[in-house]
């Protein structure tokens, strides 16, 4: 008889520091820093405020990395915000968050990384009319065939993808602060005003913070990493020092060598760049560099969704089939299969509905925030709650550096669903969905837990 890998197993401690800090990095440095510069030149109207604003928004992640490393090194576990929400909120709402990011947060985000990969490798080798969404279907496959082969499998591509990209966005940079030349700014030249209304520099964080987003992900390997508890605080600061330094070069590159006009102007100003540089030749390697930059993304994504859906599975009886862990390959395989079904079938609808597609992932941001939120204000319930709880760090300057972590978090739950408007109602609507499920839920289970009792009155009868 076969022996079941898959039973009472816990993820083991195998991710070293280099590890970890790969897949945080692949997953922060994705295909925004090739588009979100733009945006935010065109809501700072200098130089000074527009390099202040990346340095501000690693300052920003900083801050949440460090309230992210109390709650990582205290309550490690493979559910990451699902086991915090659920610690300090209850498994209600734990729930939701699970269902979420399970339906459209993470499994929306691997599914609009794959389409990047889709579009751009197209440029290189085109496969006809549906080339994207081909591509982008393999992409999802390849790799979630490559986690669910065994975790050695899966970090090693991610530390090879990263090392890969990193060195792409340093070709880039290196291409504006030394091969291209330097732009001088016309003495007329007036960047136009935004039409959007309030605060600015407020809105080019919005973007900067979005290019930032992503290291969070740290909670959902906090319980595989072998260096010690303490080390998850070594793997976050390094991480945000590696992406906000890369920020700031690539867009100083961009700045001294297309100027701070033409970034706002332009629609993909690593492009416009390479093109100044190396003609259609940058611009056919920016298109290999993006496409790795959308694979790394994917692939770190794809590994550290799963594990959310691996804990809901543990909690939930009716979804126990998530909650199973391999023993031989140290992964979640039943949940990275779910995890790559829905992203095929995000993928599918945006076969129908390209444009359509892009804006309900776009959509889900008023959610995501509003999640993060609750993480950080969690920090302050379980301090409460569990105070006799080992914490191997704590986040300095308690209570003032968690407090503008929520205020942060709460500004862009509040920006998101301003400059999102009527859409911010998908994301409403996959929470009443969840809502609507979990009442199914509880009720399939209380009923079996009442047949079980009544089994066991019979047999004692």
């Amino acid at each position: 008889m076969e022996k079941d890998t898959t039973q009472n197993v816990a993820p083991k401690h195998q991710l070293s520091v280099t590890d970890a800090v790969a897949i945080i990095v692949g997953i922060v440095i994705g295909a925004g820093i090739f588009r979100t510069p733009s945006l935010v030149a065109a809501n700072t109207d200098s130089d000074s405020l527009f390099l202040f604003a990346w340095i501000l928004g690693g300052g920003v992640s900083l801050i949440g990395a460090l309230c992210y490393a109390e709650l990582t090194t205290a309550f490690p576990n493979a559910g990451g915000d699902y086991h915090f929400i659920g610690r300090a909120y209850g498994k209600k709402l734990a729930f939701l968050f699970a269902w979420a990011r399970m339906s459209v947060i993470q499994t929306g985000s691997i599914a609009l990384l794959a389409y990047i990969f889709g579009d751009y490798f197209s440029q290189i080798y085109n496969l006809g009319e549906f080339s994207s969404v081909i591509y982008a279907a393999l992409i999802v496959v390849i790799l979630t065939a490559i986690n669910i082969m065994g975790i050695r499998l899966g970090t090693g591509t991610q530390k090879l993808f990263t090392v890969t990209e990193v060195a792409g966005v340093l070709l880039i940079a290196a291409a504006g602060l030394i091969f291209a030349p330097e732009f001088v700014e016309p003495t007329s030249a007036v960047i136009e005003p935004p039409t959007t209304s309030g605060n600015f520099l407020g809105l080019a964080m919005v973007f900067v913070l979005l290019t930032f987003g992503g290291w969070n992900e740290a909670a959902y390997i906090s319980a595989e990493l072998k260096a010690g508890k303490k080390k998850m605080v070594r793997v976050l600061v390094i991480s945000i020092l590696i992406i906000t330094a890369a920020y700031l070069l690539i867009n100083i590159g961009f700045l001294r060598a297309l100027g701070h006009s033409s970034i706002a102007q332009s629609d993909a100003v690593a492009v416009d760049l390479m093109r100044i540089v190396w003609g259609e030749t940058g611009v056919w390697l920016i298109g290999i560099i993006v496409a790795i930059s959308a694979l790394t993304s994917a692939n770190a994504t794809i590994f550290t969704g799963a594990r959310t859906n691996y804990a809901l599975g543990k909690d939930f009886k009716v979804l126990s089939f998530l909650g199973k862990w391999n023993s031989q390959t140290s992964g979640p395989v039943n949940a990275f299969l779910v995890q790559g079904l829905i992203s095929l079938i995000l993928i599918s609808l945006g076969l129908f509905t390209r444009s359509g597609f892009e804006t309900i992932i776009e959509y889900t941001a008023p959610v995501f925030w509003f999640f993060f939120l609750l993480v950080g204000i969690a920090l302050f319930i379980l301090r409460k709650k569990e105070p006799d709880a080992h914490r191997a760090f704590r986040v300095p300057l308690y209570p003032i550096t968690p407090i503008i972590f929520c205020l942060t978090s709460a500004y862009l739950l509040c920006s998101s669903l301003m400059y999102t408007g009527i859409g911010a109602l998908v994301g409403v609507i996959v929470l009443f969905v969840g809502a609507l499920l979990l009442t199914i839920f509880q009720r399939i289970e209380k009923r079996r837990f009442k047949n079980e009792e009544y089994q066991i009155d019979e047999m004692e009868v």
